[in-house]
């Protein structure tokens, strides 16, 4: 009871803080398994892309977020783990058998999706930077994904990186069309046209 308190809390001052108007241009949100992938620039990026999902589609998406972060205090652990069932993953010491692809996949199983940022990192909301390859190699384990492009827009300003309070602003979050990784495409051609798709709606 305790943790469906805080959840709803959190879900309306998450709505509260962003003002987010949610736009879905050739998708809907539709509750089967997906692979959302954004652009990053605010610790709150996660949860409002999470909130703006309707409640049947958003109870089947889990957010992939940095441990180094989250588990970082009794508070954010217990938000990110219980109120919010993240999935987090190491950042540091990467390498074949320690990779966070395999974890991210066995919690997903077949009914989860997932929210991911490529670039890997938070940036000031000027530009989008290239993708990392996590998520060329999480599109080759499960090709039949649909990965949605989502572009968040404003939310630099909400939360600024270093800043610890956030700023009730307008912001957008925009869904587009469904990509899917193609039969022998590269890394390097799939990462670019994943984040031009995301670049797209930012025009739109």
């Amino acid at each position: 009871m305790f943790v469906f308190l805080v959840k709803n809390m959190l879900i309306l001052l998450a709505k509260f803080l962003s003002g987010a108007s949610v736009r879905w241009i050739d998708c809907q949100p539709e509750p089967c398994q997906r692979l959302y992938f954004a652009n990053h620039t605010s610790h709150l990026d996660a949860i409002v892309i999470w909130t703006s999902l309707p409640e049947k589609v958003r109870e089947k998406t889990r957010m992939v977020a940095a441990r180094d972060y989250w588990d970082a205090g009794p508070i954010r652990r217990f938000i990110a783990k219980k109120v919010f069932h993240a999935i987090l993953i190491d950042r540091e010491n990467v390498s074949k058998r320690n990779n966070p692809i395999y974890s991210i996949l066995e919690e997903m199983g077949d009914d989860y999706s997932i929210i991911i940022f490529p670039e890997g990192g938070r940036t000031n909301g000027d530009f989008v930077r290239d993708f990392k390859s996590g998520m060329y190699y999480l599109a080759k384990k499960r090709p039949e994904l649909e990965l949605v492009p989502v572009y968040l827009d404003n939310m630099n300003r909400i939360l600024p990186r270093g800043m610890v309070l956030p700023v009730p602003m307008l912001s957008r979050v925009v869904f587009g069309p469904p990509i899917w990784i193609e039969k022998k495409e590269n890394k390097e051609a799939f990462l670019v046209r994943a984040r031009e798709a995301v670049l797209h709606l930012k025009e739109m």
